[in-house]
């Protein structure tokens, strides 16, 4: 089982950025999957999920608005569409996946998201 996040980068407030994660080793629409985020000093926060076969799509209230979770089952990717972006979304994001819902222990590298003017 594998992940691995791109599309991060340096973005000023109110731009965009999307957010890509490739899975591998198994099919990403047979579990539950997430974008979790870590800011500077800070702990893990869950950011928006996908449920798998139906892909009903959850998200934190900082993002609700803002942000997109989407699959693309033909690619076996994840994507995260992030718009109008704050200064308090800087963090590493990462996609994670588990046992559970709620379970975010096979994590990918990360991507690094800076939004600063």
């Amino acid at each position: 089982v594998q992940l691995v996040e791109s599309g991060g980068g340096l973005v000023q407030p109110g731009g965009s950025l999307r957010l890509s994660c490739a899975a591998s080793g198994f099919s990403a629409d047979s579990k539950f999957m997430s974008w979790v985020r870590q800011a500077p000093g800070k702990g893990l926060e869950w950011v928006s999920g996908i449920s798998r076969s139906s892909g009903i799509t959850y998200y934190t209230d900082s993002v609700k608005g803002r942000f997109t979770i989407s699959r693309d089952n033909a690619t076996n990717t994840l994507y995260l569409q992030m718009n109008s972006l704050k200064t308090e979304d800087t963090a590493v994001y990462y996609c994670a996946t588990g046992a559970s819902y709620n379970d975010y222990s096979v994590r990918g590298q990360g991507t690094q998201v800076t939004v600063s003017s």
